[in-house]
């Protein structure tokens, strides 16, 4: 599972960090960052749930 996100529609409203904060992180900057571009089996489904939660449909996985 790869994550991809289009920063261009990405708000950085941080619904996903708050699902998977071991994989998204938004910095003081106002910047979403990926943490980890190719999570584990173990953060699957807290990273399905940020990608179903994600108001703009910013991220999307590659499997």
């Amino acid at each position: 599972m790869k994550i991809q996100v289009n920063f261009d529609l990405c708000a950085s409203n941080a619904i996903c960090m708050a699902m998977a904060p071991e994989v998204f992180e938004v910095r003081e900057d106002g910047y979403l960052y990926i943490l980890n571009e190719n999570p584990g089996p173990e953060l699957e489904e807290a990273v399905r749930d940020a990608v179903n939660g994600c108001p703009t449909g910013a991220i999307s996985l590659a499997e």
